[in-house]
């Protein structure tokens, strides 16, 4: 029993290690594994997805990997043990599974089935000679052979797969983008140094590229060199435009400091981030083009066939909102968009915050959506008055005394007036804020707290500059955003 179903893993395991290798010229999207994964993204009901981000955060991906990894072990034990030729039946299902998965992709070709079809018949013709092995002796070979057959297929699997990875990674931006020469913007005002108050444990006012948090439908990271990259803006306008880097040289760039907040940040999550970006004002870029007065959306879509809908007049108010090539003096991060990417103030990222862009249709919400109202999310997706407590930790132990409570509070494109900190059921007390940058931004926040002992509860709340407070009411981050108040607890020794 134990080398039936290990025959089937090791099956599959070349079935996924051929794939990934004959999909290099198909690209990553075409290999069974990511072609499954991709289609499970898709399909993932919003509250097994949204449990997922809550649970994994920004590694929701890796656990997803994992899962699959998980259900495939279990699936091909299952078809090794399995009488022949039900499991090579069992492979040929999935196989087919997998093809539907990868020639429905937006990039695919009939030729994308290829990889997964060529990775089935390996793996069903090593199943079949693994089993021979742990069958009689008059089936042609003895039990003695399944362990060389199991090391040589298990060796054909690895460096299969493993050929395939480095040799997309070969041909991936990498080169590409450090090649990138950044325009020289027009400089913002210089940060004051009170915007950071550079306390322990809270988050620095700007957000390191490689901590921003990293939230898309992208599992494989679409590759997009600069020199073959392209913008069409084109729908309801005078004229079509057709941009490239060679094009965007001769504009004015601008540098702008801006909050990115994602619709999937739970109350005092992490899935919020402020970068200095580099772009050109996507006011101009549409205004260009020339604007249909029944127009009332944009349609972004990504190299990879995202697409998100931002409202019209929110372009172009006058806001902050950016082609961005930029990020913190550097390109553009691959997984961040590289190489151009759309930074909205004020709208979470599901209706704004296109990575790898390559597509501005101007058009009306009452005409096409886009791909998260399509699984029930708002249209418009406007920021809501958010904080959160950075420090002290919830669950964490502390001395009596003074105690530094500390975070950050944001709404995009309206700013932040005030905070408020409630300990246990107490008053609830301003805290001291530090500087404002712009309006753009987040804002840091501290207290200090004299600690007495026992167990404590601390909340948080912001008001904007319109003096909207921050709602009480808790709501989950479906169709808009959640709300209530941030809460940690800790105890006082």
């Amino acid at each position: 029993m134990f080398k039936r179903a290990l025959a089937g893993i090791i099956a599959a395991g070349v079935i996924l290690g051929v794939g990934e290798l004959v999909a290099v010229p198909f690209g990553r999207n075409s290999s069974p594994f990511f072609a499954v994964g991709s289609a499970v993204v898709d399909n993932t009901p919003e509250s097994v997805r949204e449990w997922a981000i809550d649970t994994f955060g920004t590694s929701d991906k890796i656990a997803l990997f994992v899962g699959m990894a998980l259900v495939i072990a279990l699936i091909s034990a299952g078809a090794g043990l399995l009488r022949r030729p039900l499991g090579a039946v069992l492979f040929g299902v999935l196989g087919v599974l997998g093809v539907l998965a990868a020639v429905t992709r937006s990039t695919a070709t009939p030729l994308s089935a290829l990889p997964t079809i060529l990775g089935v018949a390996a793996g069903i013709v090593v199943l079949h000679a693994l089993i021979r092995t742990t069958e009689e002796p008059s089936e042609g070979m003895t039990r003695r052979s399944f362990l060389g057959l199991a090391m040589a297929a298990g060796v054909v699997a690895v460096a299969a797969g493993t050929a395939g990875r480095l040799i997309s990674q070969a041909r991936d931006v990498t080169a590409n983008r450090l090649g990138f020469m950044l325009p020289t913007p027009t400089p913002q005002p210089p940060i004051p140094s009170g915007a950071d108050l550079r306390i322990d444990g809270l988050s620095s006012y700007i957000t390191p590229n490689e901590n921003f948090y990293r939230i898309d439908t992208a599992l494989v990271i679409p590759q997009v060199a600069s020199d073959t990259w392209s913008l069409r803006i084109h729908g309801m306008v005078e004229k079509e435009l057709e941009i490239t880097f060679e094009d965007l040289a001769s504009r004015d760039a601008v540098e702008r400091t801006v909050t990115l907040t994602c619709v999937s940040n739970i109350v005092g999550g992490d899935l919020v981030g402020n970068a200095t970006w580099i772009g050109y004002p996507l006011k101009d870029l549409l205004e260009e083009a020339g604007i249909s007065d029944d127009a009332d959306m944009v349609l972004s879509s990504s190299h990879d066939a995202f697409t998100a809908g931002t409202p019209l007049e929110v372009l172009l108010d006058g806001r902050d909102a950016l082609l961005a090539v930029g990020m913190n003096g550097q390109p553009l991060p691959v997984e961040h968009g590289y190489p151009a990417r759309l930074v909205v103030p004020g709208l979470y990222g599901y209706v704004s915050a296109t990575k790898w862009v390559t597509d501005l249709e101007v058009t009306r919400f009452d005409k096409v959506t886009a791909y998260w109202t399509d699984r029930g999310w708002s249209e418009l997706g406007p920021i809501k008055t958010a904080s959160r407590i950075d420090t002290p930790r919830s669950g964490s132990a502390v001395n009596a005394g003074t105690i530094v409570i500390a975070g950050v509070a944001w709404k995009q494109h309206t700013g932040i007036s005030g905070v408020d900190v409630q300990i246990d059921e107490g008053d609830w007390i301003p805290a001291e804020l530090s500087e404002e940058y712009s309006v753009d931004t987040w804002r840091q926040w501290t207290y200090r707290w004299e600690a007495t002992p026992g167990d404590h509860t601390i909340r948080a709340r912001a008001t904007d500059r319109t003096g909207d407070i921050q709602t009480s009411t808790t709501a989950d981050t479906v169709p808009d955003g959640a709300t209530g108040y941030p809460k940690v607890f800790v105890t006082v020794r």
